[in-house]
C-alpha cells in the first residue's frame, strides 16, 4: 500500500512538473512569435500579448503559475537581447514577470469563477506593467506618450494613467476574447486534470 502511495506521488509531482513545462514553453513561444509579428503591439505602451491568453490556463491547473511565470521570464529575457534592451529590459524581466505571476495565482484562486479569474492578470499587468514602462520607454529613446505629444520628461503620472488604460484594455481583449474560448476548448478536451 504505501509503495503505491509513494509511487502515485511521484507519478502525480512528474505531471506536474511536465504541465509546467510545456505551459512554459508555449507562453514564451507564442510570446516571441507575438514579438516578431506584431512587433511593439506585444511590448510597449499599448499590448495584445498574444500569450496573455494562457493565462486561464491557471484555471485548469495549479502548473501554470510556475509555467507562465517562467515562460514569462524566458519570453522577457529573449526580448532583451532581440529588441536591444540591455540592463533596462532587466525591469520587464522582473516586474513583468511578477505581473504574470500575480495574475496567474489569481486565476488559480479563482478558478470556480473564470470571469472573475480572468480579472486577475488584466489588473496586475494593468497595474504593475505601467509603473516600469516609462523608465523603460525613455531609455529606449522614447520621449513623448505614445499618440500624444506629451513630453515622458517629468510626466510620469499622465503616463502611468496612460499605461494602466491601454495595457488593461489590451490585456482585458487578449484574456476575455482569446482565453474564454481557450478556456471552453481545453475543459471540453479535459486536457488538464486538477
Amino acid at each position: 500500500m504505501e509503495k503505491t502511495a509513494v509511487k502515485g506521488a511521484s507519478s502525480a509531482r512528474t505531471t506536474y512538473v511536465a504541465e509546467a513545462g510545456l505551459i512554459a514553453a508555449v507562453y514564451a513561444a507564442c510570446t516571441l512569435v507575438a514579438l516578431l509579428l506584431l512587433q511593439g503591439l506585444a511590448w510597449g505602451p499599448v499590448q495584445f500579448r498574444i500569450s496573455e491568453a494562457l493565462t486561464v490556463l491557471a484555471v485548469l491547473t495549479p502548473a501554470a503559475v510556475p509555467g507562465l511565470t517562467i515562460g514569462c521570464v524566458i519570453a522577457n529575457l529573449a526580448a532583451m537581447v532581440i529588441n536591444g534592451t540591455g540592463a533596462l529590459g532587466l525591469l520587464d524581466v522582473v516586474f513583468g514577470s511578477a505581473a504574470t505571476l500575480v495574475g496567474a495565482l489569481w486565476c488559480h484562486k479563482f478558478a470556480q469563477n473564470p470571469k472573475l479569474a480572468m480579472l486577475g492578470p488584466v489588473l496586475a499587468n494593468a497595474i504593475i506593467v505601467p509603473a516600469y514602462l516609462p523608465i523603460l520607454l525613455q531609455g529606449l529613446g522614447f520621449y513623448t506618450i505614445p499618440f500624444t505629444t506629451i513630453s515622458l520628461d517629468g510626466a510620469y503620472l499622465p503616463m502611468y494613467l496612460f499605461g494602466l488604460i491601454a495595457t488593461g484594455i489590451g490585456e482585458a481583449c487578449v484574456v476575455y476574447i482569446l482565453g474564454t474560448p481557450l478556456l471552453a476548448a481545453l475543459r471540453k478536451a479535459k486536457v488538464f486534470s486538477k
